[in-house]
């Protein structure tokens, strides 16, 4: 891995997100066609609570063509999410769905899809992937002795017999 990436990464973890940042602008600044560089730059944006400013370098990563080997999967539900939480849900949504449909084994864009199509007034889309992914990943006895059922109303939860 590039030592400097490898640096933007500590410098994050170790929540020192100013320098995080000058490193990661220093790094797309001098590889600008770098998926990787970008995506570490929006992280650090994000971490910071620089949603704004994390947008243009996610959706770079992303056009750049960042390879799901080269976490793909973390870009697209950061952009999702940060385009959730600053009022863009169609694109949010967008973004999670395609993250979903890329990663169908990744359980976090169905929570995070979910909390999207809630915004946007999707009550029922909502409720059902996450009463299905609750149902399908819960290791809690009491909620696993009803995953049938409760797959099975996550369905239809108008439905009545």
């Amino acid at each position: 891995m590039n030592p400097a990436i490898e640096q933007i990464i500590t410098l994050r973890k170790e929540g020192k997100l100013d320098e995080a940042i000058a490193l990661a602008n220093k790094l797309v600044a001098g590889e600008p066609n770098s998926p990787i560089a970008h995506y570490q730059c929006a992280w650090c944006h994000d971490a910071a609570g620089l949603e704004r400013e994390a947008v243009p370098y996610y959706e770079k990563a992303i056009e750049l063509g960042l390879a799901p080997e080269d976490d793909l999967a973390g870009a697209l539900l950061g952009l999702g999410s940060t385009y959730r939480t600053l009022g863009l849900y169609e694109q949010a949504a967008a973004t999670l769905a395609k993250g979903r449909q890329q990663f169908p084994q990744d359980r976090s864009f169905p929570v995070f899809l979910s909390m999207a199509y809630y915004n946007l007034g999707r009550h029922h889309e909502a409720m059902t992937l996450l009463l299905q992914n609750l149902a399908e990943t819960s290791i809690d006895p009491t909620i696993s002795a009803y995953r049938r059922a409760i797959v099975h109303y996550a369905e239809d939860l108008d439905k009545t017999w």
